[in-house]
């Protein structure tokens, strides 16, 4: 064969080789704690909706929601060592291996969504994204968990003094840990597959939830009271194990950036609209729900304050600069 017949022949074999990688079927495990009528499953259906129109079909997601997978740090290992490809976690699991994921769990730093929307699509959202490669993860975006509110079997949550000596289930998380050490609370750092058990034995008195999340797991039947504290805004993220990552394509990783940006205002949407119905659920499956007067949502901001700053003194200081540069962007 001459020169440039082998050559002619090698550039087809590999354009056919090209052509049948760019085809090659994947199937995405996509893992996450929430129940399937959650807004998280609604989002995770709809990525795959798009993901699966954008690639004819080519990127399938499997979604396993409540748990089937693990926990949260269960699944984040299993995304680093690749036997998992994508998951949507509270933000506040990453803090393990990039503890500066903790600045967006900070106690009263935002008091509604588009401040919440501002800080984590914003500058400091992103700096914290670029953090994670480096630890196995892909991050493609923020999601809606929403405002994390209080519930427990003893008494309305009016005032700080009302935490005093109640225990409460909390993320296994050092800034939760010691904002509710503050209030004089037993914080109990625990799985969130174990808290309703724990909940119906009396091994807790309460626990802290958005009000979606508290309506999915049936809470209401193991919980009497509902306090609107709005003590923390919880964002999920989408993240994508980097060793999975690193096979796809430039082009099939466009189509996960396309579909993630096209599901992520969808989502928030779903999300805070549940919520909001969720508040009158709860009230009719019997929950007492009452809400937290300024005044006393000023003084808790304000006792938890050295617990931000302890933390803060913790972290980078050019992500400490930045983040308090955007909570003054964003609360003009």
């Amino acid at each position: 064969m001459k020169p440039i017949f082998r050559t002619l022949a090698l550039a087809a074999c590999c354009m056919a080789l090209g052509t049948a990688q760019a085809q090659e079927e994947r199937v995405i495990r996509f893992g996450h704690l929430n129940n399937a009528d959650h807004p998280v499953s609604f989002g995770v259906k709809r990525f795959a909706e798009l993901l699966a129109a954008k690639s004819g079909g080519k990127l399938k997601v499997q979604e396993y929601p409540a748990s089937q997978l693990g926990n949260e740090m269960q699944q984040q290992s299993a995304l680093q060592g690749g036997i998992q490809q994508m998951s949507a976690p509270a933000t506040t699991s990453l803090a393990g291996i990039v503890k500066e994921f903790g600045l967006v769990d900070f106690p009263f730093a935002v008091s509604n969504f588009a401040q919440a929307d501002g800080l984590l699509d914003g500058p400091l959202g992103q700096a914290l994204l670029a953090k994670l490669p480096e630890k196995g993860l892909v991050a493609l975006g923020y999601w809606d968990l929403g405002f994390r509110n209080l519930t427990n079997s003893k008494r309305a949550i009016t005032r700080p003094e009302d935490l005093d000596g109640l225990k409460i289930r909390v993320i296994p998380n050092p800034v939760f840990l010691e904002t509710f050490k503050t209030f004089k609370a037993n914080p109990v750092p625990m799985p969130f597959a174990e808290l309703y058990g724990a909940l119906e034995a009396k091994a807790v008195d309460g626990q802290e939830n958005p009000f979606a999340v508290i309506l999915s797991n049936k809470l209401f039947e193991v919980q009497k009271f509902v306090s609107a504290t709005n003590h923390v805004y919880a964002a999920n993220i989408v993240l994508v194990s980097k060793k999975f990552w690193d096979q796809l394509s430039p082009a099939e990783q466009k189509m996960m950036h396309e579909a993630a940006d096209e599901t992520r205002n969808y989502q928030r949407q779903v999300s805070r609209a549940a919520a909001q119905k969720a508040v009158g659920e709860l009230q009719a499956k019997g929950m007492q729900y009452n809400e937290i007067a300024a005044p006393e949502v000023a003084r808790m901001r304000q006792l938890v304050k050295p617990v931000v700053d302890k933390f803060a003194a913790s972290y980078d200081p050019a992500m400490v600069k930045l983040y308090n540069e955007e909570l003054v962007r964003i609360r003009k």
